[in-house]
């Protein structure tokens, strides 16, 4: 096989799945389901396939992308209108520690050691089984955790004290790159922006790595 040809598939195939990929939307990265680990592998699949076997073409890769996109989109439209089909197609969220209590046959049920939880629930801040009231293993993986009331941190509202609004930070240079839209957004223009730096010090944005503006605490600039 010619590499022209190679690399001309490849780029067909890397396309491909980037647009079923924004179709299917982000649960396809940030919650994968057990549905949708098989998918992602069958999609790599298809396409590594096409690519190195030189009896496929190009509208083979297309279509068998195309189909299998369809299959998985389907499946979404199945679980979002039916509300019974998504413990089949999607899995349920299993309690594994309840009232302080490992449960053992949900953990058997899960295929889920001591050492495997133990790890889960670290990864969510949490050291003893101890602290927590309730854990629940989600479909995708991931443990979320209840602490008991004793571990908890306090809130604000717990400690009496005044409540502020809270405001989120925008990025305004990333790279030496001034980001127009969040300029716009935070209600500033560039000659606001260059006197800024100026008084940091900074006469050009190239030299700016990072810049964030956040009410009440004003420019957060880091130079290269």
């Amino acid at each position: 096989m010619h590499f022209g040809q190679i690399t001309f598939e490849l780029l067909l195939g890397f396309a491909a799945l980037f647009v079923i990929t924004r179709i299917l939307g982000k649960t396809q990265i940030t919650q994968i389901t057990t549905f949708d680990f098989i998918s992602a592998l069958v999609l790599g699949e298809l396409v590594g396939n096409a690519v190195f076997d030189d009896e496929i073409g190009t509208s083979e890769i297309l279509y068998s992308v195309f189909i299998w996109g369809i299959l998985i989109y389907g499946i979404e439209i199945i679980t979002q209108k039916w509300n019974k089909s998504r413990g089949f197609l999607e899995g349920r969220p299993t309690i594994v520690i309840k009232e302080g209590k490992i449960l053992r046959e949900s953990l058997k049920k899960c295929k889920l050691d001591i050492n495997q939880l133990q790890h889960l629930i670290r990864s969510k801040g949490v050291f003893s089984i101890r602290e927590l009231e309730y854990a629940v293993l989600e479909t995708d993986g991931t443990v979320s955790v209840l602490k008991k009331a004793t571990y908890e941190n306090p809130t604000k509202s717990d400690l009496q004290v005044n409540l502020e609004k809270v405001y989120i930070p925008i990025t305004l240079i990333s790279d030496g790159q001034v980001i127009k839209e969040n300029l716009i957004e935070a209600g500033f223009n560039y000659n606001w922006l260059d006197e800024q730096l100026k008084q940091q010090n900074i006469f050009r944005t190239e030299e700016v790595l990072y810049a964030e503006w956040l009410e009440g605490a004003g420019l957060h600039v880091q130079s290269f």
